[in-house]
């Protein structure tokens, strides 16, 4: 090998190689400046006093059956000044209200029969942008978190003051209407009222055993 030929070689091993990362200092400016945006979850005047993991299912009596409304978390929101105790539920991952409600004084919430991790009331909800009759049921992880649920609404229920019901509803489409979140859920049937029974829904079909709908018969449906 010629001593000629070892320059040449030192040179191409030390040359850059094509597509090497350099700093060419140049900055590129952003053809879009986007400006910070305060945002409001309608939440900020309330503190919550419970909040649990939770799925959420109406009755939908057209349909005679329960509909899933959504899993995420359910609260319990105190306003700071009026002491009004409402309660949220929004979707984890869309944050969709599934349920918006205030907790009146001549609510109750029962067991749903047969299953020890859910429990029903009724609600007059705001989660579509107008006030509704609604049949709920809602199911925990635990029986703890069932009963921590069950306890928490009727000791929330016994200590707001004894109102009339249709001055409470009135004032609570102004209350509710402060959320920022407003999609809409999906179309929904005629709500239940408060004059039908738990007993007349049936459980989804399409739910797994651990996870299907309530059956208010007190009875488990195979999928």
């Amino acid at each position: 090998m010629s001593s000629a030929a070892d320059p040449e070689h030192r040179e191409d091993e030390e040359a850059p190689l094509a597509g090497d990362d350099e700093d060419t200092g140049a900055q590129v400016a952003p053809i879009v400046r986007l400006e910070e945006v305060a945002v409001t979850t309608g939440e900020e005047e309330e503190d919550a006093i419970l909040d649990l993991k939770a799925k959420l299912y109406r009755f939908d009596k057209d349909g005679n059956q329960w509909k899933e409304r959504g899993a995420g978390t359910v609260k319990f929101l105190k306003h700071k000044k009026t002491g009004k105790v409402r309660l949220v539920m929004r979707q984890s991952k869309t944050l969709k209200i599934c349920a918006n409600h205030l907790v009146l004084p001549k609510m109750t919430v029962q067991e749903h029969a047969g299953n020890e991790k859910s429990c029903v009331w009724h609600a007059t909800d705001f989660a579509d942008g107008k006030l509704k009759e609604e049949l709920f049921c809602i199911r925990f992880a635990s029986i703890e978190n069932n009963k921590l649920f069950m306890e928490k609404f009727q000791e929330v229920a016994e200590s707001q003051s004894p109102e009339e019901e249709s001055k409470e509803a009135t004032e609570a489409a102004g209350l509710l209407d402060k959320l920022s979140v407003g999609e809409k859920s999906e179309a929904e049937a005629p709500a239940a009222t408060k004059s039908d029974r738990v007993k007349e829904a049936e459980a989804p079909a399409e739910e797994k055993a651990e996870e299907k709908a309530p059956d208010v018969k007190g009875k488990k449906k195979d999928d």
